[in-house]
């Protein structure tokens, strides 16, 4: 046979020399193995889901104090495991930290507060922890104008969705601010303390502030009495007109000696604001805050004023006038004679 016919043929694959039943029979048994592996990892993978990464129902609740989760600086991955575990966050602390390790390496836990509205798996709260994602939504809090340390205190107590605030400290860090807690909408985090919560408003103020600053160097007068007379101006009337013109009376009687008195100091002194509840004996109180028997202004300011008080305090109105009052209505009517104001008292004033 001539060697240059000869042709190399290649060997089949093995499963080809099988007779044909039995090579279908072979893909079949493949096929079903692979169908069997899959449906057995998935129902491992959906059992180890259920088991170790499901979200739990143990930490969700109404108030946000209960709903959070502090993690403390320096708190070990171990005992971040383990204070979400008896919190009934996470239902396996091994694979909570392994999940950190995964997510966070050599950054690991942050601390910070955790808030937990919702239930959650484990993945995501170890994303959470590892990427400061606190998930607080902010608290909107509107202080009006012409309120006291006091009453801002009240306000914010009222509030309890803020977990960590605290009334005795808030008066004690205001107590040298008054009149500077700019009142304000603000929007806070529940975990604000009461320092950040003063130092909030006094950033606000000074920020504020400086649309005024040429009108109050131009107006002459220190800006701490410039403040404490705004305090009054702001308890004391309420449009604009009034209050310049109130505001002229007031540094008039300052300049001449005169004591201002004025009533909405009183709330300073015994919680008294309406005039008409304070009696002779109110009126003669030992206090440095009662204007009717001590000249000059009070030692701080009695309220914390908004810029229009402000405004109207540094571009007061000149007039004859040296008393004023509020009918019911609240029109306001002067005098310039201490028997005039005695007059409209009787007048427009049920005493």
């Amino acid at each position: 046979m001539d060697s240059g016919s000869l042709k190399y043929i290649p060997e089949p694959p093995r499963e080809e020399l099988l007779p044909a039943p039995e090579r279908r029979f072979s893909r079949n048994v493949s096929r079903k193995n692979l169908v069997i592996a899959g449906a057995l990892f998935v129902i491992i993978l959906t059992l180890g889901y259920h088991r170790f990464l499901a979200p739990t129902s143990g930490i969700q609740a109404e108030a946000v104090t209960d709903a959070t989760v502090t993690i403390s600086r320096g708190e070990s991955l171990s005992g971040t495991a383990e204070i979400l575990g008896k919190r009934g966050a996470i239902r396996s602390e091994f694979a909570f930290k392994s999940l950190v390790v995964l997510f966070g390496g050599s950054k690991g836990i942050q601390a910070g507060d955790y808030y937990f509205s919702r239930p959650e798996n484990a993945v995501w709260i170890a994303w959470r922890l590892t990427h400061s994602v606190s998930e607080f939504v902010n608290i909107r809090v509107t202080v009006p104008e012409g309120l006291n340390s006091k009453e801002i205190a009240d306000i914010f107590a009222a509030e309890k969705r803020f977990i960590r605030f605290d009334r005795s400290d808030f008066m004690k860090i205001a107590a040298g601010h008054e009149g500077h807690l700019f009142p304000d909408t603000y929007f806070l985090m529940p975990n604000v303390t009461a320092q950040d919560i003063v130092d909030a408003m006094l950033a606000n103020y000074q920020d504020r502030i400086k649309t005024l600053d040429e009108d109050m160097q131009a107006f002459g007068r220190p800006a701490a009495d410039v403040i404490k007379m705004a305090s009054i101006i702001e308890e004391e009337a309420r449009t604009a007109e009034t209050r310049r013109t109130i505001a002229g009376i007031l540094w008039k009687r300052l300049d001449e000696g005169m004591p201002l008195q004025v009533d909405s100091a009183f709330a300073f002194v015994n919680g008294e604001k309406d005039s008409r509840d304070l009696s002779a004996a109110d009126l003669a109180i030992e206090s440095p805050y009662n204007t009717y028997i001590h000249k000059g202004l009070p030692p701080t300011a009695i309220a914390n004023p908004g810029l229009d008080a402000i405004y109207a305090t540094i571009h007061p109105i000149a007039t004859k006038y040296y008393f004023y009052l509020s009918d019911d209505q609240g029109n306001m009517h002067y005098a310039v004679t201490l028997d005039e104001h005695v007059l409209n008292k009787a007048k427009y004033l049920d005493f």
